[in-house]
């Protein structure tokens, strides 16, 4: 068996394959990175590395040779017409290669978003579908990573963390959480064809949010909702799918998932943690 891993030195793919390995042996996994030196940490493990450009169609077909499961983390391009283009070649590269299993990073209830990246989820999905390789589609939430943009420390700060106005409510969870869930489903059988809505099993709130930076500081944070706030992130939460919720993650994973307390401490200063 060899598990093949686009993307492998990003964030998401580095936790994948730290979660794999406490469940297969080094020699089954295939870091496919776009700098062959960047792999260097992954051999060091005992874990082979290939050459994986989604630019570089020819350097695909080499890269999936031998795939027993393959998982396209999507692109990262900020132009959704060029990571649709870098997916078609994976698609190619996959089929040519006889890749016996795809397992993609989707979005979340994709269907229900009007985003542009939700429309290449779609179409990706699509595409798989098409190529008649037998898929897992892994419909990650928004990361819980996207608070950071709110400046947690200095609502921490002010005692008071500022909202635009709305009933917002989230389903986010953290990487770690889908890397686990991701190795399982790699590692464990019964998962081809499925279709998976990674999500918390209950959303959250900003006042959930404000109540955790309480707990962490020690101080009392408000909630202060202002139609004066101009922050990018709210125009595009409003656009994709925030508050629905499936029990898939916590099931695969077999515990619940990390709590919006422990997944915002990351961006919260040192001194502002309540010892």
């Amino acid at each position: 068996m060899s598990i093949v891993i686009t993307g492998a030195n990003g964030k998401l793919g580095n936790l994948i394959i730290k979660q794999l390995l406490q469940k297969v042996p080094p020699n089954q996994i295939i870091a496919c990175v776009r700098r062959l030196e960047s792999g260097k940490p992954f051999e060091e493990q005992g874990i082979s590395v290939r050459l994986c450009d989604y630019d570089q169609p020819e350097s695909l077909e080499h890269a999936f040779v031998g795939a027993s499961q393959l998982v396209l983390i999507s692109s990262s391009h900020h132009d959704d017409t060029i990571r649709l283009r870098q997916h078609a070649h994976v698609m190619e590269a996959a089929k040519k290669s006889k890749a016996e299993h795809i397992l993609y990073t989707s979005f979340a209830f994709p269907e229900n978003g009007s985003s542009s990246p939700v429309h290449l989820h779609l179409a990706t999905e699509h595409a798989i579908r098409a190529a008649g390789i037998p898929f897992t589609f892994l419909r990650n939430a928004l990361y819980t990573d996207f608070v950071e943009v709110l400046d947690l420390n200095a609502a921490i700060k002010k005692g008071k963390l500022s909202i635009f106005p709305g009933d917002w409510k989230f389903n986010s969870v953290t990487r770690l959480d889908i890397a686990a869930a991701c190795a399982a489903v790699l590692s464990e059988p019964g998962h081809r064809n499925k279709t998976y809505e990674f999500t918390t099993s209950r959303p959250w709130t900003f006042g959930d949010l404000a109540a955790a930076l309480s707990d962490l500081s020690g101080k009392t944070i408000t909630l202060e909702q202002d139609p004066q706030i101009q922050n990018w992130i709210y125009g595009f939460l409003s656009k994709i799918d925030t508050s629905s919720i499936s029990n898939d993650l916590e099931r695969i994973l077999g515990r619940p998932v990390i709590t919006l307390k422990e997944s915002i401490k990351t961006f919260i200063s040192m001194k502002n943690l309540n010892d």
